[in-house]
């Protein structure tokens, strides 16, 4: 008795240092931003997104800067197309009188491609950009459904894990012709009011 007691003592031991052990890990995460979401605040609700640190580890380096400094408080989903994308990130959709140059702004730099292996599928964030490779800025989109089209060809960084009605809710804004004749100018303002950077343990 007393040498089996001694053995499911020295179990309960393990388990407990590696509970500890999973626990320390967790926070460091934590710490060093490697276990953060970002939750978008939109006039429709909120969305988080989980990062894939392993496949853009500069795009959302930059993403988080440009969130956590206010950058995209106060700009819009100022192009959403049906069944294909919303897209955002643009500084100057925050003034309504620069409508006809929506898509054209960004943060003043450019930052190289950071092509992966992660598809665009139905939630996924990915990088907008010109015609050349490495010219994204600000600007995202996050995917209605599957566009295979881009894999390979546009940086993706992280998918929805919440928010999948708001992401409905977005596609389903009423648009009209924008300047280049494409139906994607939203009638309404879809706001995205902020972008917060958090740990991933802090959203329920």
């Amino acid at each position: 008795m007393k040498r089996s007691t001694a053995v499911g003592l020295a179990g309960a031991l393990v388990v407990v240092a590696l509970v500890a052990a999973v626990e320390q890990k967790k926070q460091e995460n934590d710490i060093n931003g490697s276990n953060e979401v970002a939750i978008i605040q939109t006039s429709d609700g909120d969305m988080v997104v989980e990062f894939w640190n392993d496949a853009a580890p500069k795009t959302i380096e930059n993403f988080k800067k440009l969130a956590r400094s206010g950058f995209y408080d106060g700009t819009t989903f100022h192009r959403i197309v049906k069944g294909f994308m919303a897209q955002g990130g643009d500084p100057l959709s925050k003034d309504p009188a620069k409508e006809g140059h929506y898509g054209d702004g960004g943060p003043g730099y450019q930052i190289p491609a950071e092509f992966n292996h992660h598809e665009h599928v139905r939630g996924v964030i990915s990088m907008a950009r010109e015609d050349k490779p490495d010219t994204a800025g600000s600007q995202f989109f996050i995917c209605f459904g599957s566009v295979p089209r881009l894999d390979g060809k546009y940086t993706t960084f992280g998918k929805l894990v919440k928010g999948d009605d708001v992401l409905t809710k977005i596609s389903e804004h009423s648009v009209k012709a924008n300047p280049a004749g494409e139906m994607s100018k939203p009638l309404d303002r879809v706001v995205i009011r902020t972008i917060k950077i958090v740990p991933a343990s802090s959203v329920k």
